[in-house]
């Protein structure tokens, strides 16, 4: 049986192709996620780890909120020399280093990243841990001289002798490069600028006084461990943050996460995608290859083979496919990941492909995945094959399924569609958010899982509508065309499966994604009463200047600032919460239309008040009028009213969880240094809107990071950061289309195979080789359309669902883009035509006589 299963395995090897590529990609895209995230996480611990002090004194932040604000959190620069004095203590250095600066050229051009990497203007202090090396010019000096890293230097094309104007929180002031610092570690992608110790703490933190943290070096034979409690002694655990240097690399690497974190998930989504379109290709492949291998099957079992023997037999196949598309799969994943290096690299992220990490769960994930899918893919097949008698094999009797019942699937794909539209009506009414979502994932995989089941019991009557032109069309040529799709329907509904998943996961997507836009569009004219809008391109706080110079343009009559603040509120229900609340100046109405439910702006921004939504209010016991305790970053604490309860829907989202925002006065008091995040602006009466855009923008042309956006702007904004999403999935649905493509190839050339004698008949009673090519696409082309047909049918119901789920937080309008859906169709037809180019080229090339003859 062994030699037997080996021998056809290599026989079938061509058609066994297209269904290892399936195995290739979904393996591929695990291992390159995996081997690339590995990679990165290795070179930056690496890097944390060389940099980090022994131990690291800073300042105490009890919230893990990382908005921005602009202020700093400072400590005392006398501390490095009280932490001096510790027993244990080598050396010590007042660090300074601050990324709430914007660096511009002289020709007011960003010397910063674009690609969301920070700028830091840190002081120059070498060290055994320097991340850098001076390699021309010379340090820094004294005021107005600077380092740039050799990176950005190279990138924004600055020279030594350049003057470059460092906008920071205290002022800005102009620095001239005297030298170039070329990174010895890995480039983490940010700029990075380097004064003379004695002038950043001046330049950047507004006192020479201040430090942003203190960095000690243990004596010999000290471990961080035992020096870190001796320091802790000497200046107090509740006073100041300190971490060892293992902890400040893992704090590092932590905010690193969320970053590696994103491009994991997108590409483990890709591999479930592949692995799930995958599954339908295989189970396809190995349910045709059986019902072709009937008298080989049958005469395997007249010989004495037992219907396990024959099972096992398919499996081993299935096997040996798995290993073939893992291996071929893990060297693309290589491949993948090299790629991913070296696009970080054009990015700015200077990773080593030479030190591409490949640890042992890759492999073993890689050939988990691959073997599994085939082996789970091929089982029901391998079932199917053994339950045949060796006289209905060898009578040819054919056991892919044509003209059995489907009563089995008709009952099973009740119950379970049943059970599905029950979630979903449960997601429909459900009253919060959490229940919603939990329905609507219960149901969209149990609606799917029921159209895969009940699939076949579509085809007929979808496939009659969808081909009942082609008689009156083509003729005798389309009725055979559709008269093969309805041949055999469990062969028909696998193939469309394939391609209804990834059009049912766009359906739903693109209703969603439409019916965001049009909320936010919505929302953005009912609340958004300023005439113009200043922000930073990247929504980052910007200098006081700023604030000046806007506020200084002619035609100017009104500006309120925003500020954000990380905060936690302690509920009358017990639970504290982390979230971030804004500060406004007390003109806020002028600028925008806020909806409560009770009170006034002017009691939400008094001072000691702060408004919050009033649903959150309700759900944690909050009325009018309660006295919340508030934490602020630095340990400040505050017990502040609630002046007001807001409809956060209408609040145009001047809060983030809670709704929570007051007078710009509570965020001064309690955050100082901050800086503002926007500026709503109204011009002056008799100045157009063009006029007031044009002026604004002459203003702050000194300052290339700050933009002037009006609702329009506003709302193309929000177009392009929802695009993104879609994007998203319209690559999703191009990884789905590929490997449905390859499914339609495949079921079409083992179609052809099977219907060989057939196609020989029909050609030697006239058919040309056009119209036997014609047939073919046209089979197709139906079969493609009756998957893109229950794909968005599908895929409508959950966007549909979706929405709903997102008019709980809010976003209440719904928009269905007919377009997208229109597309998608006449799209699909197309692939039917692509995918049936080679069966057809291959079945019109066929010897008439040789076709004949075939058994």
């Amino acid at each position: 049986m062994l030699k037997a299963t080996l021998r056809s395995f290599l026989a079938h090897k061509g058609r066994l192709m297209l269904s290892a590529l399936a195995v290739v990609l979904s393996v591929a895209f695990v291992a390159g996620s995996l081997i690339f995230s590995d990679t990165v996480t290795r070179t930056f611990d690496r890097l944390f780890a060389s940099t980090a002090a022994n131990v690291t004194v800073g300042p105490k932040n009890d919230l893990k909120s990382s908005v921005p604000t602009g202020a700093v959190q400072t400590v005392p620069a006398a501390l490095a020399d009280r932490v001096a004095k510790v027993n244990g203590v080598v050396a010590t250095h007042a660090d300074v280093s601050v990324q709430n600066i914007v660096v511009v050229d002289s020709h007011n051009k960003s010397v910063g990243p674009t690609t969301g990497a920070p700028t830091i203007a840190t002081d120059w202090y070498r060290t055994a841990r320097s991340p850098v090396k001076l390699t021309s010019g010379h340090a820094p000096g004294g005021p107005g001289e600077a380092l740039l890293d050799a990176d950005t230097a190279d990138k924004k094309h600055v020279r030594i002798g350049d003057t470059l104007t460092v906008q920071a929180q205290p002022g800005t002031f102009k620095v001239r490069v005297v030298g170039i610092a070329t990174f010895t570690t890995t480039n983490p992608g940010a700029a990075l600028v380097f004064l003379d110790p004695a002038v950043a703490a001046r330049e950047l933190l507004g006192s020479a006084d201040r430090a942003t943290s203190i960095s000690v070096d243990a004596a010999k034979g000290v471990t961080d461990e035992v020096l870190k409690r001796r320091v802790a002694q000497a200046v107090g655990s509740g006073d100041y943050d300190l971490k060892t240097a293992d902890e400040q690399a893992k704090s590092d690497a932590a905010g690193l996460g969320g970053f590696l974190d994103v491009i994991k998930y997108v590409m483990l989504g890709f591999a479930g995608i592949a692995v799930l379109v995958g599954i339908f290709l295989i189970v396809n492949t190995f349910s045709m290859l059986i019902a072709q291998r009937t008298r080989e099957l049958g005469l395997l079992r007249a010989l004495g083979a037992d219907r396990r023997q024959v099972r096992r037999s398919v499996l081993t196949e299935a096997v040996l496919l798995g290993v073939v598309g893992s291996t071929l799969g893990l060297a693309a994943g290589i491949g993948l990941a090299y790629g991913l290096i070296r696009l970080m690299s054009a990015f700015g992220m200077n990773l080593k492909a030479a030190e591409m990490v490949i640890d042992w769960p890759t492999p073993v994930s890689a050939y988990v995945v691959g073997v599994g899918v085939t082996f789970v893919a091929a089982y029901l097949p391998a079932r199917r094959a053994a339950t045949v008698s060796p006289m209905a094999a060898l009578a040819d009797a054919e056991i892919a399924g044509v003209g059995k019942p489907l009563r089995t699937r008709a009952v099973v794909g009740t119950v379970v569609g049943a059970a599905g539209v029950a979630a979903l009506v449960g997601c429909a009414v459900a009253e919060k958010t959490a229940s919603a979502a939990s329905f609507l994932a219960l149901g969209v995989v149990l609606t799917l899982i029921a159209t895969v089941i009940a699939g076949p019991l579509l085809v007929r009557p979808v496939i009659r509508v969808l081909g009942g032109a082609f008689p009156a069309l083509f003729g005798s040529v389309g009725r055979m065309s559709q008269r093969n799709a309805l041949r055999n329907p469990r062969r028909t509904g696998a193939t469309a499966a394939a391609l209804m998943v990834g059009l049912a996961l766009v359906g739903g997507m693109s209703v969603a994604s439409a019916s965001m836009s049009k909320s936010f569009d919505e929302q953005i004219d009912k609340t958004l009463g300023a005439d113009f809008v200043v922000q930073n391109s990247n929504f980052q706080p910007f200098t006081q200047e700023v604030t000046d110079k806007v506020r200084g343009t002619a035609g100017v009559s009104l500006v309120v600032r925003q500020r954000f603040a990380p905060v936690a509120v302690r509920l009358p229900d017990g639970k504290r919460i982390e979230t971030t609340a804004a500060g406004y100046d007390l003109r806020a109405d002028d600028v925008a239309h806020i909806t409560y439910t009770e009170g006034n702006t002017a009691a939400a921004l008094a001072d000691g008040s702060f408004a919050m939504d009033a649903a959150f209010a309700k759900d944690h016991e909050v009325r009018l009028g309660s006295t919340v305790p508030v934490e602020f970053p630095g340990g400040r604490k505050a017990d502040l009213k609630v002046g007001a309860l807001t409809h956060q829907a209408g609040s145009g989202g001047f809060g983030m969880q809670g709704g929570l925002f007051f007078g710009i006065g509570t965020v001064e008091k309690y955050v100082p240094g901050g800086q503002d995040s926007s500026l709503y602006v109204n011009g002056a009466a008799g100045v157009s809107a063009d006029q007031l855009r044009s002026r604004l923008e002459r203003t702050l042309d000194s300052y290339p990071q700050v933009q002037v956006r009006d609702q329009a702007d506003y709302k193309r904004l929000v177009h392009d950061q929802i695009a993104v999403l879609l994007y998203l999935v319209y690559a999703l649905l191009g990884l789905a289309i590929v490997i449905a493509v390859l499914g339609v190839v495949n079921t079409l050339a083992l179609s052809v195979v099977e219907r060989t004698r057939e196609i020989g008949l029909l050609r030697a009673i006239g058919l040309a080789r056009r119209q036997l090519r014609r047939m073919i696409r046209l089979e197709s082309v139906v079969i493609a359309v009756f998957g893109a047909v229950l794909g968005l049918a599908l895929g409508l119901v959950w966007g549909v669902c979706t929405q709903q789920v997102l008019a709980l937080q809010g976003m209440t309008a719904l928009a269905v883009p007919w377009g997208t859906i229109v597309a998608v169709v006449i799209g699909s037809a197309l692939v039917g035509i692509v995918a049936a180019l080679l069966p057809a080229l291959r079945a019109s090339r066929m010897n008439v006589l040789a076709a004949i003859a075939h058994e």
